[in-house]
C-alpha cells in the first residue's frame, strides 16, 4: 500500500472549525493543569495565570489545550465534582473567547465533562477509557465532539498504584493495552460515537512499570491495527526519571526523546508540558518521518 494512502486511512476528525488531518503532521496538546497537586509542579490555581499560560502555549504552536482540575499523580486524593467544576469551568469560559484552538476537558466525570462542554470545551479526554462511566460516550455522541480513550491499568495494581515492581507483571503489556483500547473503542462505537471522532491513548504512566512504558513507546506502531489516531503523554513522567535520575523540572530532553521516537513509531498527538520545545521536536521529527 502506498505510504500516502496508508497515512490517509485514519481520515479527518473535525472539532468545531478545526480539522485534524491524520498523517499529515503531529499535533501538540498543551497541558493546563488546574490542580495544586501536580507531579510535575506545574499546577495553576489562579485564573489569570491559567489564561496567560494558555496564551503562551497558543503562541508557541499548540494545537489543543487540555484542561484538567484533578491530579493524575499516583496516590493523589480524588477531587469532588463540585470542586473540579469550580476549577475548570471559569478557565474554559474565559479561554473559549480568547484562544482559537480547541479546548479539551481532561476528566472521567460525566457532570464535569458536561459543564465543561457547555462552557466551551470541544474535546473529551477520558483517562479511564469509559470504564468508570460509559455515559461519557453518549455525551460525546450527542455533542458531536471527539473523544480520547485511554488505557488505564491502575485498577489492576502496579508501581504507580502504590505497589512498586521492577519486573513486568503482564506477560505482554502491548497485548493488555491493545485489548483494553479495543474494548473502549467498541464501547464508544456501540454508544454512538462516530469512528472518526475517536482517538486512542495507551496510557503511559498509568498502572505500568517504567520498563513497560518504554516498551509501549518502542512498540507503539502495533496500536495502528485499531485504526484510530494515537495520542501519547510521556511528558516529564517517571519512566524518564528512572532512566535519567532527574526531577520533573529537568526532564525536557528525556521528554523530547520519547516524543521523537513515539512519532517515528506512529504517534499522531503528543500531550506535553513544554510546548515550545516539543513543537520543534515534532516539526523536526515530521520532516524525517512523514514524507511531504
Amino acid at each position: 500500500m502506498p505510504e500516502a494512502l496508508a497515512m490517509n486511512k485514519l481520515g479527518i476528525t473535525r472539532c468545531g472549525n478545526t480539522e485534524f488531518r491524520w498523517g499529515e503532521r503531529t499535533y501538540v496538546m498543551g497541558i493546563i493543569n488546574l490542580s495544586p497537586d501536580s507531579f510535575s509542579g506545574d499546577g495553576i490555581t489562579d485564573l489569570k495565570a491559567a489564561v496567560a499560560q494558555a496564551r503562551r502555549f497558543t503562541g508557541q504552536g499548540a494545537d489543543i489545550l487540555d484542561i484538567g482540575g484533578e491530579s493524575t499523580r499516583p496516590g493523589s486524593a480524588p477531587v469532588s465534582i463540585d470542586d473540579e467544576v469550580k476549577r475548570v469551568v471559569p478557565v474554559i469560559e474565559r479561554l473559549a473567547s480568547e484562544v482559537s484552538i480547541p479546548l479539551s476537558i481532561d476528566s472521567y466525570k460525566l457532570e464535569v465533562a458536561r459543564q465543561a462542554l457547555e462552557a466551551g470545551a470541544s474535546i473529551l479526554n477520558d483517562q479511564w477509557g469509559l470504564k468508570r462511566d460509559p455515559h461519557l460516550a453518549e455525551l460525546a455522541a450527542a455533542k458531536g465532539v471527539p473523544l480520547i480513550l485511554m488505557s488505564n491499568q491502575r485498577d489492576k495494581g502496579g508501581y504507580d498504584a502504590g505497589v512498586r515492581r521492577d519486573t513486568a507483571y503482564y506477560e505482554d503489556v502491548m497485548a493488555e493495552v491493545t485489548a483494553s483500547l479495543r474494548q473502549s473503542l467498541e464501547m464508544a462505537l456501540r454508544l454512538g460515537v462516530p469512528r472518526e471522532n475517536i482517538i486512542l491513548d495507551p496510557g503511559i504512566g498509568f498502572g505500568k512499570t517504567w520498563q513497560q512504558d518504554l516498551e509501549i513507546i518502542r512498540r507503539l506502531d502495533e496500536l495502528k491495527k485499531l485504526g484510530r489516531p494515537i495520542l501519547i503523554g510521556p511528558s516529564r513522567k517517571s519512566l524518564i526519571a528512572q532512566v535519567l535520575k532527574l526531577p520533573a523540572t529537568e526532564r525536557v530532553e528525556g521528554t523530547a526523546a520519547t516524543v521523537a521516537i513515539g512519532i517515528a513509531r506512529g504517534a499522531d498527538i503528543v500531550r506535553v508540558h513544554d510546548v515550545q520545545q516539543m513543537v520543534r521536536v515534532c516539526r523536526m521529527s515530521d520532516a524525517i518521518v512523514r514524507r511531504p
